[in-house]
């Protein structure tokens, strides 16, 4: 009986290797596909267990709209400015010509701070640059400029993405690291032989290489941000309504818990990190011939 090429490959794959992904396969299972597949059923199930499409329709209303708008837009500027500061702070530390010491500490800290999430964040930011802060009254007694009467507050839209950045910045890092790697040093070489200056370098070749890997991060990170639900219940509670907390009072909450249209909040937020975390996949892999 002749089989088809697809099933002699899958026939082809020795035992031991099936038996090395296995964990992950399992991991996979317990932690993503089964809790997903029951934020799905529990989504068309009303209070009494009965089916609905209410959950749905109610993601639609004023409160659930403007939750995911705040969300998208804390998610975007985290991302951006972290793009941003960390793609500057990696091109210093790897084509700068700094120290490799530097380079090291840089990607070391970056490492245990791309993790450095949830309510220690949250506090350390309360107690540098809350009310009652560190940075705040120092600025305030020896400077005399008190931040909260210029504007700020640090449980507000701009406190939360600066909170994000954190965390955002060393991911970011992280990740452009590997591709600024990739820059050949016979491109630069090259473009400066043809009499081009460091910026027509960056502008007509550099960045245009970069480019793919940009997109790519930014998809990433956004997708960071909009799923951290730990720092942002510990840092605003309930003043900030975004979708992470709005979920959490749906869940947990004594007034608003509607637990089915907590599972639709969730398959709302399943569907956005989805769509960016493919859009991630599909630049990168498109951005590795590059790099090659």
């Amino acid at each position: 009986m002749k089989t088809g090429p697809a099933v002699s490959i899958w026939r082809s794959i020795p035992i031991g290797a099936w038996l090395g992904v296995l964990p992950f396969i399992a991991f996979a299972l317990m932690f993503l596909i089964v809790p997903t597949l029951f934020l799905v059923s529990s989504a068309f199930v009303d209070r009494a267990g009965n089916f609905t499409l209410q959950n749905i329709i109610d993601l639609g209303t004023e409160q659930v709209v403007n939750a995911f708008s705040i969300s998208i837009r804390i998610s975007a500027a985290s991302a951006f400015f972290g793009a941003l500061i960390g793609l500057a702070m990696a091109l210093a530390i790897i084509r700068g010509r700094l120290p490799s010491a530097i380079r090291s500490t840089v990607m070391t800290f970056s490492g245990v701070a791309s993790n450095f999430a949830g309510l220690p964040l949250a506090f350390a930011f309360i107690a540098t640059l809350g009310r009652l802060g560190l940075v705040t009254v120092i600025l305030k007694t020896v400077f005399g400029f008190d931040i909260y009467k210029s504007g700020f507050n640090l449980l507000s839209f701009v406190g939360l993405t600066l909170t994000y950045l954190y965390f955002q910045i060393p991911l970011m890092i992280l990740i452009i690291a590997p591709a600024i790697d990739g820059l050949k040093k016979e491109w630069s070489e090259a473009a400066s032989t043809l009499g081009a200056s460091r910026l027509q370098f960056w502008l007509y070749i550099g960045l245009p290489v970069l480019w793919p890997n940009l997109l790519g991060t930014l998809s990433l990170l956004f997708a960071n941000a909009f799923g951290a639900i730990a720092t942002a219940y510990a840092l605003t509670g309930s003043s900030l309504n975004i979708v992470p907390i709005l979920l959490f009072a749906q869940i947990r909450g004594d007034v608003l818990h509607n637990p089915g249209l907590g599972a639709a909040l969730a398959l709302g937020m399943i569907a956005i990190t989805a769509i960016a975390n493919v859009l991630y996949i599909v630049v990168r892999t498109r951005a590795e011939r590059w790099l090659k």
